[in-house]
């Protein structure tokens, strides 16, 4: 199944997006994504590599390994 190249915004109800909000800003402030963003603030995002978290470690990949799925493709994640 494609999917469209357009992104489009979810189409939630007031209620549903406040608590969608809500559970979001939740999930990025707790300890382990507090941790992971510390970590790659002291390892500095560079322009030319992507930093790609494995279970215990960061390594730094090339943007083209990292979004094409290793040279498998996108198109059946």
């Amino acid at each position: 199944m494609k999917s469209s190249p357009i992104k489009l915004k979810q189409r939630l109800s007031p209620k549903a997006s406040a608590a969608k909000k809500k559970r979001d800003i939740k999930y990025a402030k707790s300890p382990a994504r507090k941790a992971k963003k510390a970590e790659n603030q002291r390892i500095g995002q560079r322009s030319d590599s992507d930093l790609h978290h494995t279970g215990s470690a960061v390594k730094r990949v090339s943007i083209k390994n990292n979004r094409g799925n290793y040279g498998r493709g996108t198109k059946n994640e």
